[in-house]
């Protein structure tokens, strides 16, 4: 259920921010004391005194709601209809009736925020899918803007084609994305390097970059091959990861060209919609709110 409660009071949304953000306990975000009281209010929002460096802050200090004339309430909403939705920025300028660079800069306070994922492997399916992202914008006293639109096939950061990694783990299900410059044996490595045995299962297609894997004991590679019509053999095959990037794929087409420098944020963000997209309403804000904070 969509937690409208919550977007058209301010008090409202101030009292879910202090819930979630001292969900562990009340600490000074300055000298992190814990020897904290209680000290009036600013606004709506729950004022505080530290006993240790003996100076007062509130519930938004130190957070990326901070120095904002926008009302909290309405934060919230761009926040998780962004997240929940994939809601344009255009658009919000819109529904909020607050001005696009200001929503942009603050939106992308938010996606710096997010958390790089935690890995820990026991068996995953591993592919790779390539995003065409230039420099998105115009640098002063610079050339036109480019976006990589001329490349075909595989390629790299420095060709404005980044490649995108997927793992999707067969043990735990969870699957994550993740932006590199290059689909490289180290990088791959690297990845699968956060494994929870010494000897890991790795599924992936015929790529040559996997190659390396059979000779290592530490992976036992399965594979098929799409260049010859193979893509499923019994419990060997990539499936799962193809699925995940045409979703991520679409998460990205709205946003009409991503910059490459910023293609990292706007991956997490899509991660944490797949993270709240089953949950209620209140339930998945609390969530944005959480991972963000």
């Amino acid at each position: 259920m969509f937690p409208i409660k919550t977007f058209v009071s301010e008090r409202r949304a101030a009292n879910l921010l202090e819930q979630v953000r001292w969900r562990d306990g009340v600490y000074c975000p300055r000298c992190r004391g814990e020897s904290v009281i209680r000290y009036g209010s600013y606004r709506v929002f729950q004022r505080y005194l530290c006993k240790d460096c003996d100076r007062t802050f509130n519930d938004q200090t130190g957070t990326i709601f901070e120095h904002s004339s926008v009302a909290l309430r309405k934060w919230f909403l761009a926040v998780y209809t962004y997240i929940r939705f994939n809601t344009s920025l255009r658009q919000l300028d819109v529904e909020i009736d607050v001005s696009y660079k200001t929503i942009y800069r603050r939106v992308q306070r938010v996606l710096r925020a997010l958390d790089a994922p935690r890995l820990q492997l026991e068996g995953p399916e591993i592919d790779e899918f390539y995003v065409k992202a230039g420099l998105k914008g115009r640098e002063r006293d610079g050339w036109s803007r480019s976006r990589g639109l001329s490349t075909r096939g595989r390629g790299t950061y420095a060709e404005d084609k980044p490649p995108v990694f997927v793992l999707a783990d067969r043990g735990s299900g969870e699957r994550h994305v993740i932006p590199t410059k290059a689909a490289t044996e180290s990088r791959i490595r690297l990845l699968l390097a956060d494994r929870q045995q010494e000897s890991l299962t790795v599924y992936t297609d015929g790529f040559r970059a996997y190659d390396p894997l059979d000779e290592d004991n530490a992976f036992t590679r399965e594979y098929v091959v799409h260049g010859d019509g193979e893509y499923v053999d019994g419990d060997v095959h990539v499936n799962t990861c193809e699925s995940h990037a045409s979703l991520a794929r679409r998460w990205l087409s709205p946003h009409r060209g991503v910059s490459k420098d910023r293609l990292t944020p706007y991956i997490r963000a899509f991660q944490l919609r797949r993270e709240v997209f089953r949950k209620p309403g209140k339930e998945a804000l609390k969530t944005i709110l959480e991972t963000a904070l």
